[in-house]
């Protein structure tokens, strides 16, 4: 077992026996609602790539239970555009970007405090995703620098299935029509979007996604 499953496999089991823990905890409050927010993400390669940040779109729903006053279980299923665009100093008027369209689950431990109408809160667990489809951007082509790692150019995405830890924080304010959250959140998958063995090109290819998300949720007692 590599290190990397080994660590998922203990931050499941753990966010596994929270939830156990606290569902013998009372009163219930079930909500649900929609999300939509932007990402930020980039691709940790080796051999580097020199990259920025690609911006892309999220949106999706999500199902969350709280049990007592400060915690729960939260559940969503989200599109999320992902991928990496690369820069370099010495040519500024190359572009390279690709995008990867994903659909995404995250299943979280969510911890909330503070007050009856503002709370702050945490939201922390694994998350899996399914790679729908990908697409490339190139600009100055003619430009580009001669000494740079291209390899990932020419290559497709090889593993569509992708899985990680994902955790976030954020501020809730709860009104009379619902709930409107704002947060900010990290993700890092630890699987890689190319083969990684000995006789690939790159030895580490795995994703890396900010984002920030506004989310509103109606409360079913």
């Amino acid at each position: 077992m590599t290190p990397k499953l080994y660590f998922t496999l203990l931050f499941v089991v753990m966010t596994s026996v929270v939830g156990a823990q606290i569902i013998i905890t009372t009163p219930y409050e079930f909500s649900a609602g929609v999300s939509g927010g932007t990402t930020f993400s980039s691709v940790s390669f080796n051999p580097r790539v020199s990259q920025g940040t690609l911006s892309g779109t999220t949106f999706g729903l999500t199902g969350r239970m709280t049990m007592g006053e400060n915690v729960g279980l939260q559940l969503e299923l989200n599109y999320a555009q992902q991928g990496w665009s690369e820069s370099y100093e010495t040519a500024p008027e190359y572009s390279y970007s690709r995008r990867m369209d994903y659909l995404q689950l995250p299943f979280y431990t969510h911890v909330q405090f503070g007050g009856k109408n503002v709370k702050g809160f945490v939201n922390a667990g694994p998350q899996i995703g399914y790679m729908l489809s990908e697409s490339t951007a190139e600009g100055r082509k003619e430009m580009m620098p001669g000494s740079i790692v291209t390899a990932q150019h020419e290559m497709p995405v090889e593993n569509r299935l992708e899985w990680g830890i994902s955790g976030g924080a954020g501020i809730e304010v709860r009104t009379g029509i619902g709930y409107f959250l704002i947060e900010g959140r990290y993700y890092y998958s630890f699987g890689d979007i190319y083969g990684t063995q000995r006789k690939d090109y790159f030895s580490k290819a795995s994703s890396q996604v900010i984002s920030a998300k506004i989310t509103y949720l109606m409360p079913f007692r």
